[in-house]
């Protein structure tokens, strides 16, 4: 048997919402797999001339991955991956990687396992839950990590708001940027962030796209990232003078996101690129929609 997997690019945090929101796009990775002898991976498109064509490329870990959580023999796979989520970007390409591997290598076995062991798996295999989330159940996902496992809800996404992402061509280490992180904040930054991730929220479910200028700001990470991207609030004072209701980093960025309402989507996307251009930061911006389904999987 062979399958196709589609797995959606992802945003994480949207500004205060740190390790608990996850948005998933209308930018796919895609996959194709069928059990082998050996493991071997054929990537077409971001990523093609550096990622590993071996049993240490993230797919195919996480087909091996799901395997073992199955109580299954992996012997090997045959991969073919078309990679359209650009890598080391703040774009949810790692989680994208194991949500497809994982999602493939369950399929091979009949599906034995639970979107929500699946999203387990990926949760303790990335290290985080907000993007892994998104990918697997599509839409704005509220992930938490509990001693039992990873809970996760996935919220619609109301049409009048869109997502601007401007991808510069520089990239960036999660790593790096969880690093510059303090390991503790002031009790009136953690309240900060708690009134406005709860406001982004009620925001976004009542359609009230005016609240979200002011949901969207944070404390928690952020500011301690500007030393990687000095140029980031010049490039998101352009996009509010552009009409953006916020501009915030996508994930660890160097990607950013802007919040619209409306259509003052392209608007903002040639504004953010003027913005970094002028900065010295090449790169490029589109608007993006929402994908609901999230991660997707169908037998060949």
């Amino acid at each position: 048997m062979r399958v196709h997997v589609r797995v959606p690019a992802t945003s994480a945090n949207l500004g205060p919402g740190f390790d608990a929101l996850g948005l998933a796009f209308t930018l796919h990775n895609e996959v194709w797999a069928e059990e082998g002898e050996d493991v071997t991976v054929k990537i077409q498109g971001e990523g093609a001339e550096r990622l590993a064509r071996d049993a240490g490329n993230v797919v195919a870990r996480g087909v091996k991955l799901a395997h073992e959580a199955a109580g299954r023999v992996f012997k090997g796979c045959t991969l073919a991956c078309v990679n359209r989520i650009p890598t080391a970007r703040g774009l949810g390409s790692s989680a994208a990687a194991w949500v497809g591997g994982l999602v493939a290598g369950n399929a091979l076995l009949g599906a034995p396992l639970s979107k929500d062991a699946l999203l387990s798996l990926a949760a303790s295999a990335e290290g985080h839950p907000d993007n892994v989330a998104a990918a697997i159940f599509g839409g704005l996902t509220v992930s938490c990590a509990t001693p039992e496992g990873v809970t996760a809800v996935s919220l619609p996404v109301p049409g009048n708001i869109g997502w601007v992402v401007l991808v510069p061509e520089v990239s960036s280490s999660t790593a790096e940027a969880r690093a510059l992180l303090p390991r503790s904040v002031p009790h009136e930054d953690a309240v900060f962030n708690v009134q406005r991730v709860a406001l982004l929220l009620a925001g976004l479910q009542a359609a009230r796209p005016a609240a979200l200028a002011a949901a969207l700001d944070d404390r928690l990470h952020q500011p301690y990232r500007l030393k990687l991207f000095p140029w980031m609030p010049q490039v998101a004072s352009a996009a509010r003078a552009a009409g953006a209701l916020g501009c915030v980093l996508s994930g660890a960025g160097p990607s950013l996101l802007a919040v619209v309402a409306g259509e003052l989507g392209d608007a903002v996307a040639r504004a953010m690129e003027d913005a970094a251009r002028k900065a010295g930061v090449r790169g490029a911006a589109r608007v993006l929609g929402v994908d609901s389904g999230g991660a997707t999987v169908e037998a060949i």
